[in-house]
């Protein structure tokens, strides 16, 4: 058995080592897991690393990456950048397309409804609404249009899918070079995304809601239909939407006539369509029209003679807005629409009474009237109404330029008719028992502290009623206003369509109570067709652009407002008017009557006449009611009535003025002492009745028994006629009564 000891022998490492006995135990320091913490002098671990064959730090070396190093770490780091960029994009896309609605649920929105006004043989008159022209098809347009919009706004349309890499790539470049934002990468697509759903705010939302869109579009339509959308959308300045108004406006044809110049004017638009508008800058429009011609030929759209030939075409003019009088008509039927249809809500057509050769005469004639004499007589403005005998307005001349004034004077403005007024007082006086053949005195008269006079201070002392109306004798006019009282005038004008309020005194007499143009007119026409009030109109029909009727004018019966045998006595006295009175310059080779007017110190000038075919009122003046300089009805306004109805009337049949009355031959007038009437409160109660004096004239009726001025009326037919349309049984002026004899009688020589 061995012996064992009892001392532990313990391992070293610090020590010097012993001679190992055999099956000894030792450890080194090599053999040590961890390192000591003890440092080794630095030539030690040298020579360590020398036996290892370990380079030292000093020596050792980079590698060389060379230029395909650095190329490979810039793509790995390019597309690090791309894949972070990639998914920060779909984070921002998907956080804003969630707040989109359901791509199920959108749908193009409707465009904008139009008006289409057309004339009455379906010449377009204008067009209204919020686009100001109608849809035109990309099949139907010229084709320099849409290729002159792809040229300069989106060369890759047909090859891209709704976004366009390149060109946004372009876009971009083209940016930080320049060092500001002076090009756009939006195709087409997405600027129509823009128009159709989006507002113009230049946000990250609104871009990434555009792309959607755009990407949408392209699924649901072929590219043909994005391009028809978007140019039948778009706007080019100047209130016009779409290349159909567009056209219209700048060039007054439609888009299917537009030359090559004129469609890259309009292609040129689209960058900065209020500043580049022809009707603001026709310079600044065409230096764009030139760049849009380079890029048509760069792209081959265009040969080089087409360019040359484009690029010679003068710069295109527009009038700062719309021009022409028939845009008078326009606005007046807007204004009636929604009493005939209702809300507009989808495209119509309204077929209007307006003869487009006449309107067009109307306002050649008041321009080359003001102007000639617009500086010389102190005249700036007219207005032309012309009304047929069923009431449709077949001419309206607003103003002398529709383009610097848009305020209809033809409708709106209310003007003192002066003596067109007369004749509504010598119809009241007539259906009170006067005739034509009347005698009164034409001598300065006082009526309270009322002194009408003649014009020119002129009198002729007895003459008849139809003398006193050819030659607008004022003193006359205000004796019979005396006689049948201004209430009485007052109705009779109502009756035969004067709308406005009148003032109920006896100056009424000579026009001092406002009218309008369109009204005074209408109420001419019962004496050109027997007696009838129409309804005066410019809508004959309003259909949908599928057909379907949504209006048609009545046509119906018109009251009659006159009586047949009245009727013949005024037109054989303002036949006067024309043949030997104030209005001589209107006459022409047709039947024709009517009355001059002019108010005080010649702030108005009118003449409103007829024929059995047309009724034509004409106003002249100043907006300001500055006067004119001795313009009369005679002058300027006869004159654009003559040239007008001349126009109006070639080629038409000669038909007479209603009525056949004749005047009974008279005595040769005498003298009449001047007379004074004192107005009583009330003109109809007159003084008490005094005997007629026999050596006084009275009126062609000779009635002994008190009646003077009496004229029987003979029953009116049940119906009657005008043209081939019914009326209904006459009911004007009610019953005739019996008119007593006075004092004011005597003195008037009645």
């Amino acid at each position: 058995m061995a012996k064992r000891t009892t001392t532990r022998i313990e391992p070293t490492f610090d020590g010097p080592a012993e001679r190992k006995a055999s099956g000894g135990f030792s450890v080194s320091e090599d053999d040590r897991v961890m390192p000591s913490a003890k440092k080794q002098p630095a030539a030690k671990r040298k020579a360590e690393k020398a036996e290892r064959g370990q380079p030292s730090r000093r020596s050792r070396k980079k590698p060389k990456r060379g230029f395909f190093g650095g190329l490979t770490r810039a793509v790995y780091w390019c597309f690090v950048l791309a894949l972070w960029g990639g998914i920060a994009a779909a984070g921002i896309v998907i956080y804003y397309g969630a707040q989109m609605p359901s791509a199920t649920t959108w749908a193009i929105p409707d465009r904008p409804p139009n008006v289409k006004i057309v004339s009455v043989d379906g010449k377009l008159l204008a067009n209204r609404g919020m686009t100001g022209g109608e849809a035109v098809g990309l099949h139907e347009m010229s084709p320099y249009i849409p290729q002159a919009v792809m040229a300069i706004e989106d060369r890759r349309f047909y090859s891209h899918f709704g976004i366009d890499p390149m060109g946004l790539g372009r876009a971009l470049l083209g940016n930080l070079t320049s060092g500001r934002f002076s090009q756009g990468g939006s195709t087409l697509t997405q600027q129509l995304a823009k128009n159709l759903f989006l507002k113009p705010d230049r946000t990250i939302e609104r871009k990434v809601q555009e792309v959607l869109l755009a990407l949408w579009l392209e699924q649901k339509h072929t590219k043909d239909q994005i391009l028809e959308m978007y140019l039948n959308r778009v706007y080019f300045g100047s209130g016009a939407y779409g290349v159909e108004a567009a056209s219209r406006r700048y060039f007054g044809k439609s888009a299917r006539d537009v030359t090559l110049s004129e469609a890259a004017l309009l292609a040129g638009l689209l960058k900065a369509p209020s500043r580049l508008s022809p009707a603001r800058d026709p310079k600044a429009a065409e230096a764009r029209a030139q760049l849009v011609l380079a890029a048509m030929r760069d792209e081959n759209m265009i040969g080089e003679k087409e360019l040359a030939t484009a690029m010679s075409a003068p710069a295109t003019r527009a009038a700062s807005y719309w021009t022409g009088s028939e845009h008078y008509v326009a606005d007046r039927i807007m204004e009636e629409l929604p009493n005939l249809i209702g809300e507009v809500r989808s495209d119509i057509i309204v077929d209007s009474t307006i003869d487009l050769t006449l309107q067009d005469l109307a306002e050649k004639s008041i321009r080359r009237l003001i102007d000639e004499n617009g500086q010389k007589l102190s005249v700036s403005q007219g207005a032309l109404v012309s009304i047929d005998n069923s009431g449709a307005v077949r001419a309206m001349v607003g103003g002398y330029d529709y383009a610097n004034s848009q305020f209809d004077r033809a409708a709106e403005a209310r003007r003192q008719p002066g003596s067109a007024f007369k004749p509504f007082v010598y119809l009241a006086a007539l259906e009170a028992g006067r005739t034509p053949d009347s005698i009164r005195n034409d001598a300065p008269i006082s009526i309270g502290k009322w002194k009408p006079d003649n014009y020119n201070g002129k009198y002729f002392g007895r003459v008849t009623l139809a003398t006193a109306l050819a030659k607008s004798l004022n003193s006359v006019a205000a004796q019979l206003t005396m006689e049948v009282g201004s209430d009485a005038v007052i109705e009779v004008a109502h009756r035969m369509g004067i709308e406005s309020q009148l003032q109920a005194n006896t100056s009424i007499a000579l026009g001092t109570s406002e009218v309008t143009p369109l009204e005074l007119t209408a109420a001419y026409v019962p004496f050109a067709n027997g007696g009838y009030k129409p309804e005066v109109h410019f809508i004959q029909r309003i259909t949908t652009t599928g057909g379907d009727v949504l209006y048609e004018g009545a046509g119906g019966n018109a009251p009659r407002v006159v009586r047949p045998e009245i009727v013949g006595m005024m037109n054989s006295m303002m036949t006067g008017t024309v043949e030997v009175g104030t209005a001589k310059k209107a006459a022409f080779n047709w039947p024709s009557a009517g009355k001059t007017g002019t108010s005080q110190n010649s702030r108005d000038a009118w003449f409103v006449g007829y024929t059995a075919n047309l009724t034509t009122g004409v106003w002249f003046g100043n907006d300001d009611g500055k006067p004119m300089k001795k313009v009369t009805g005679g002058a300027l306004p006869a004159q654009a009535w003559h040239e007008f109805m001349v126009a109006a009337h070639e080629g038409v049949p000669i038909a007479p003025l209603p009525g056949t009355w004749k005047s009974a031959p008279q005595a040769e007038p005498g003298s009449v002492p001047m007379a004074s009437i004192e107005e009583p409160d009330h003109p109809a109660a007159a003084p008490a009745a005094a005997p007629v004096s026999r050596n006084l004239p009275m009126d062609d009726v000779g009635a002994a028994d008190g009646d003077a001025g009496f004229v029987p009326m003979p029953q009116e037919p049940p119906t009657a006629s005008i043209g081939r349309r019914p009326v209904p049984q006459a009911d004007v002026g009610g019953p005739v009564v019996r008119r007593q004899t006075s004092i004011l009688d005597v003195i008037m020589g009645n």
